[in-house]
């Protein structure tokens, strides 16, 4: 289907409202294939308005006499006012706007036709990939391997090509162990952590199923683990799921390791939420946040409602207690819940800053995003179709990605010098992870990627975020190294509401936008004053 059969009336005259503190823009609005465009009259800014279709989450019209207003509410969580000269152009925007923002095609996408100046196919995709970390890993032990038996996608579809796992175990006995678990997903190394010797992995739930069934592979891939760990190291095992589901899913073919089968492993049940009654935490929260009217109590009594900054809190715990087993008793964890794509990896990749300082920089949180998220086999495509204010009714949405970027926002603002990124960071992770002109958030797995060519055919979302004039905005001035753990404080008190993100189209963003640059101002004028003075000679007198 042509883009141009679903536009039925390409211009209009058109008033924009963009929020309290934004000054309404009027001009001529256009519908284009991706794109919603405005553009001023002659006497106003020569400034293009642009908005990409795909972030439009919901769409409300109303028409009155010769004139109609539609109401966008986007992805990011901002709210948008058309009016818009005529009825019957109303209308027509409105169809247009609703067919163009819906297309389930991946390959009709805008990243596919992005083309931004001064960068090529191909750049920045090569950044991360899977052997990178295994270099790192291979420098502090030898007791694991890269192994490529996914190579061809067919062993689990939404694991990468190569996996690291123990040396000791053969190909043949992971084929066996991933038909023993759920989505082919079997255990795998998700961080070494050096210090202690031991490491974190993941998996989905085992197919133990109403017989208890057993795989001996499976139990010799985690006995090989602890193998390869220091002397007289245990390991537990995170299950994600309370023990009530975890006994539910062994009726429909799921279950539990078997205490006997797995000896010197300890299950633990943390239950995590995920699925519709998160996404229904995180509307209800938008809807609070949303309502300017509301007395002090009725906010209070909906933000506790809603339960969101509970899911920060019991995110943040769990993840606590995998690293606090890695740092503190030199254990080996394994985080599973049932399909091991949201919350198991959740808990890795917030464990892995907890403990990891070079997760905490700039490069090794794009890595950390890359690896234990996008290659790992989080489901964005399905994840991050709707946002907050779809009318639809939830299918497979569920904002678990935006729950680990509010989790790390709580960390830097505990410890605002030992995180190398910002805010900025963060929000622009949560935008292009619902709506991109960048390939790096499309499709649900790597084989997804591959079938579609998003490496070859589109550009890499880190490819512009390092730039260096993205990098002032995104990077934390006052970042200081710290090779320590970090370790959260999850009492009421100390998490916040993420205002940056879930009141920045109602509160102005601009002062503390003006706060950071100053900050910046501040630390360059300081690097430069210390860099000028000239250096004092280690045998001169000092006085």
């Amino acid at each position: 289907m042509e883009f141009s059969e679903l536009i039925r009336t390409g211009r209009a005259q058109a008033e924009l409202l963009r929020g309290p503190e934004a000054p309404p823009l009027r001009g001529t609005l256009c519908v284009t294939g991706h794109h919603l465009l405005l553009s001023p009259g002659p006497q106003a800014t020569p400034d293009l308005w642009l908005l990409l279709l795909r972030s439009v989450d919901s769409i409300e019209k109303r028409v009155a006499g010769d004139s109609g207003t539609i109401t966008l509410r986007c992805k990011d969580l901002r709210v948008l006012q058309l009016d818009i000269e005529g009825v019957e152009a109303t209308l027509d925007i409105a169809r247009s706007i609703e067919a163009l923002s819906s297309l389930e095609s991946v390959i009709t996408s805008y990243p596919f036709y992005h083309r931004p100046k001064g960068l090529r196919l191909g750049d920045a995709w090569h950044f991360h990939p899977p052997e990178r970390y295994y270099k790192r890993v291979a420098r502090e032990t030898t007791a694991w391997r890269l192994s490529e038996v996914n190579e061809d996608f067919s062993l689990c579809p939404s694991y990468p090509r190569a996996v690291i796992v123990p040396r000791a175990v053969g190909d043949d006995a992971l084929a066996r162990s991933a038909r023993f678990r759920q989505g082919g997903r079997f255990p795998v190394l998700s961080y070494h952590h050096a210090p202690s010797g031991t490491v974190l992995l993941r998996s989905s739930q085992p197919l133990t199923g109403p017989q208890k069934r057993r795989c001996a592979e499976d139990e010799e891939l985690l006995r090989a683990v602890l193998e390869g760990a220091p002397p007289g190291t245990r390991g537990f095992i995170v299950d994600t799921r309370s023990a009530q589901t975890a006994k539910h899913a062994r009726l429909t073919g799921g279950g539990t390791e078997a205490k006997a089968a797995y000896p010197g492993w300890k299950r633990l049940h943390r239950p995590l939420e995920r699925g519709r009654p998160l996404q229904e935490s995180f509307v209800r929260l938008v809807e609070a946040c949303g309502d300017l009217e509301q007395s002090m109590d009725r906010w209070l009594s909906r933000l506790e409602g809603c339960r969101w900054l509970a899911h920060v809190k019991e995110a943040l715990s769990t993840a606590c207690l995998a690293a606090q087993g890695m740092e503190r008793e030199g254990a080996c964890i394994l985080v599973h819940g049932a399909e091991g794509m949201d919350s198991t990896l959740l808990v890795t990749s917030l464990a892995q800053l907890i403990l990891d300082p070079l997760s905490r920089t700039m490069a090794g949180f794009q890595e950390l995003v890359e690896r234990e998220w996008i290659q790992a086999g989080h489901p964005f495509q399905l994840r991050c179709a709707h946002s907050a204010f779809s009318h639809a009714r939830p299918k497979h949405e569920a904002p678990t990605f935006l729950l680990f970027l509010d989790c790390v926002w709580q960390l830097g603002r505990q410890f605002p010098l030992s995180l190398e990124f910002g805010e900025g960071l963060l929000l622009a992770l949560f935008e292009h992870a619902y709506a991109s002109p960048f390939g790096t958030f499309l499709c649900n797995s790597e084989k997804e990627r591959c079938l579609c060519e998003v490496r070859t055919r589109t550009h890499s979302l880190w490819s512009v975020l390092n730039q260096p004039k993205e990098q002032r905005k995104l990077r934390n001035p006052l970042y200081v190294l710290n090779p320590l753990a970090i370790w959260p404080s999850v009492e009421p008190q100390s998490l916040r509401l993420w205002q940056g993100l879930f009141l920045r189209w109602i509160h102005p963003s601009e002062p503390s936008e003006v706060a950071w640059e100053k900050v910046w101002q501040i630390v360059t004028d300081k690097e430069k004053t210390e860099g000028s003075q000239p250096m004092v000679s280690a045998s001169e007198p000092q006085p």
